[in-house]
């Protein structure tokens, strides 16, 4: 039988259920967003172009690649903060959306294109094998707790009456 769980405990536990739930929805939300958008451009002859040139590189130079776009939208992240501080909300939200968007992308092509030479490179083998574990864990004891079987329910009512809005306006 379970222990008795303390006030502080609860709360903190409710926390998390709160913010796995607004993590859930908001991911269901955007998802519809981006992903056209990221399948779209992955399809571009360019960008096609420019993966294979990327595995071509040696291991070391992918590597090295990966930090550019972290290097490059990081301070936007930063100064979508800042103007949300000031007051400007949705600017800096859409700062701060548009540069989380740039950086998936980004990174996500680069390591697609060099995938195989990064994983030849064994620290950064093992830390992404952890990384994917642990991701996995997390993602495992997430998806069993009532919050995110309700945010997932919600975020699905809530797509459905998007849809239905778009519907109507066209």
């Amino acid at each position: 039988m379970p222990q008795p769980r303390s006030l502080p405990l609860r709360l903190l536990l409710g926390l998390a259920d709160i913010t796995v739930a607004a993590f859930v929805i908001g991911a269901e939300l955007a998802r519809p967003l981006y992903r056209p958008l990221y399948e779209a451009l992955s399809r571009l002859a360019l960008v096609r172009r420019l993966e294979a040139g990327i595995a071509r590189l040696p291991r070391f130079a992918i590597l090295a690649l990966l930090a550019v776009p972290f290097l490059g939208v990081e301070p936007l992240k930063v100064l979508g903060v800042i103007w949300m501080a000031e007051g400007h909300l949705w600017r800096g939200l859409a700062l701060l959306g548009g540069a989380y968007l740039v950086s998936f992308v980004l990174v996500e092509r680069i390591y697609h294109a060099g995938r195989d030479k990064l994983l030849t490179i064994r620290w950064l083998a093992v830390a992404i094998g952890f990384s994917v574990r642990i991701r996995e864990a997390l993602l495992a004891y997430a998806r069993a707790t009532r919050a995110w079987q309700t945010a997932v329910a919600v975020a699905g009512r809530a797509r459905a009456l998007v849809r239905r809005l778009i519907a109507r306006a066209a």
